[in-house]
């Protein structure tokens, strides 16, 4: 297993985003899956969950493969909240071993997330740490689109950094502009140094297998990634590259949260994870 270096210069091990962590180990003890069927991986990984103490159950008959490194080998999971409008229940998602959460905050540069606040103080009142992202659209700079970031999200200290979402907007009327590769990580770049100059602290990238391929996003040197890979482990998907959290699921059930969400690991373990958070989160 990689685990993530403690300096935010050094892209750190394996990303997750949704982001709530568990509270129990998994460990390395959990079986090889390679050689089962999907059925038959999806029942096991169910039952090592259990086993562990982790609740998170999916919301679909899809079966999640994910060869011989599962989640389950990282005992670190976490929430990300994007997608919910509706207020969560913290304590409960805690209570089940939800470990930190991540919500977004601001999209484009012209929206706020009407439940971001809320979510985030009630994630705050249970002792969840959280952070806030930014979905990114290319039809506004990326200095104001960071300014909107700043004047939306407040400084708090022990916060998560913040996470700049990478992807194609496929969903927007107004914006789907795809530019070159080269504009696509300077704007990355010009993002990420306003909002740390801000936060005192880097942000986290992001981003989803297509994207990441499309842009040479590997090329961004000291870059400290989320990965979206819900069907195979992160090292199939993005081949030698680091990671500190991995998005595995989209369809995660968890106590405290009305309907499907999407479900991260942290690539590492608990010492791994508090050393992190200290070097991390908002000072």
């Amino acid at each position: 297993m990689i685990t993530p270096s403690p300096r935010p210069w050094v892209r750190a091990g394996a990303l997750i985003v949704a982001l709530a962590a568990t509270l129990g180990g998994c460990g390395s003890s959990a079986p090889r899956t390679a050689t089962l069927s999907p059925s038959e991986t999806q029942a096991l990984y169910v039952r090592e969950n259990r086993a562990s103490g982790i609740p998170h159950r999916f919301g679909d008959t899809k079966p999640h493969d994910w060869g011989a490194i599962s989640p389950a080998r990282y005992p670190v999971h976490g929430l990300d909240a994007a997608r919910y409008q509706g207020v969560i229940d913290w304590h409960a998602a805690r209570g089940a071993g939800i470990r930190f959460g991540y919500l977004k905050a601001t999209e484009g540069g012209d929206h706020i997330d009407p439940a971001f606040g809320q979510n985030a103080a009630g994630a705050r009142s249970a002792g969840v740490p959280v952070g806030a992202y930014h979905f990114y659209y290319f039809c506004r700079p990326a200095h104001e689109q960071a300014a909107w970031f700043i004047a939306n999200v407040p400084k708090r200290r022990g916060d998560l950094p913040p996470i700049l979402d990478m992807e194609w907007n496929h969903l927007s009327p107004t914006c789907r502009i795809r530019p070159p590769a080269s504009e696509v990580r300077a704007s990355i770049r010009e993002f990420s140094r306003i909002v740390e100059r801000h936060y005192g602290t880097a942000p986290v990238i992001y981003t989803t297998p297509d994207f990441y391929a499309r842009n040479d996003l590997g090329s961004l040197r000291g870059t400290e990634f989320w990965l979206r890979s819900v069907t195979a482990h992160p090292s199939e998907r993005y081949p030698d590259e680091r990671w500190s959290f991995w998005q595995y699921t989209g369809t995660g059930l968890v106590p405290g949260v009305r309907g499907p969400v999407d479900l991260n690991a942290f690539a590492g373990n608990e010492a791994t994870w508090q050393a992190w958070l200290a070097a991390r989160s908002q000072g």
